[in-house]
């Protein structure tokens, strides 16, 4: 059995739209209606006319998705397919943390369960983290969560003195180290650097680059899907790419002619590689497995979601 053949003709037959991260397996990219980062695959469940969406990423994306769309069956291939990020906060915290600041407004990353976002009342992504807190008042106390080093480049993005940050990690972007960055500098002297900001070496080479420490070194701090488009559009031949290796499958089919070298090889997020071609084929087979979100916990989810999709 052709695997490929049959997932197409079973999402034709049944009506689904497949949607599929970045960073998942190049085998479930080939097989998805659109491969992007968190903010455009729900932008993509938001619009979509389809009766099913299977979404081929980490739970929490699912969820989102479920949220969006209360009139879909939104599937994931692999129930237990989790985020070590998401895992770092529960509502219960963020209740705790909000009543010790009644006065702030609560911003998370996309990257929290249901019952989390149901507490906040922004949403947002790396992509379009920086914009969302400047669309708040810069009197107003924010509550940022879960990542540590997304927040500590959106407050010094926005040069807020009044945000809090939460001490959460992905334990991939965590994982990549200011001496690789230091190291692959040295070894790729003609290369473009590009930089997701969830990385724990984001703030030691923003603080780099500030000081001119790279010199006319083309280094860039970007969302996965930022990553995407300024590959495409750049005259560089060669990027160090730090983020999930995953991503490099994708720049590598868009810009064959160039060159894309992971900043580091270890960098891989067994959650996002737990969905495989097998488990996509039964999930719209079998039509499995089913995520839903509790009507009380996604309606107050839902206005924080629509804020992320509103801010570009």
């Amino acid at each position: 059995m052709n695997l490929k053949s049959e997932i197409l003709k079973l999402k034709e037959q049944k009506d689904v739209l497949v949607l599929a991260h970045n960073y998942q397996l190049p085998e479930v990219q080939d097989v998805a209606d659109y491969v992007g980062d968190s903010l455009g695959l729900s932008r993509q469940a938001a619009k979509t006319n389809h009766k099913t969406i299977l979404f081929c990423g980490v739970h929490f994306m699912a969820e989102t998705a479920a949220i969006i769309c209360p009139d879909k069956k939104v599937l994931i291939p692999d129930i237990s397919a989790g985020c070590s990020l998401a895992d770092t906060i529960n509502a219960e915290q963020v209740r705790k943390w909000k009543s010790d600041h009644p006065s702030a407004v609560t911003v998370g990353y996309v990257n929290t369960s249901a019952e989390v976002k149901a507490e906040l009342d922004y949403c947002c992504t790396s992509s379009n983290a920086v914009n969302v807190v400047k669309s708040i008042p810069t009197d107003t106390e924010i509550l940022f969560l879960p990542d540590m080093f997304l927040g500590s480049y959106v407050a010094k993005m926005t040069d807020r003195k009044n945000m809090y940050i939460w001490a959460g990690e992905c334990h991939v972007h965590a994982g990549i180290r200011p001496q690789e960055v230091q190291e692959k500098l040295m070894r790729y002297s003609n290369a473009e650097f590009l930089v997701h900001p969830e990385c724990s070496c984001t703030s030691s080479v923003m603080y780099d680059v500030a000081c001119g420490d790279y010199g006319d070194r083309q280094v860039q701090i970007l969302s996965t899907e930022g990553m995407m488009n300024h590959a495409k559009n750049s005259n560089g031949k060669t990027f160090v790419v730090a983020t999930e290796t995953g991503i490099l499958y994708r720049m590598k089919k868009q810009n064959p002619e160039k060159e894309f070298i992971p900043m580091s090889d270890s960098a891989v997020c067994k959650y996002m590689k737990m969905i495989t071609l097998d488990k996509v084929y039964l999930s719209l087979k079998e039509e499995k497995y089913e995520v839903k979100v509790q009507k009380n916990i996604a309606q107050r989810a839902h206005l924080a979601i629509e804020r992320m999709l509103a801010i570009s």
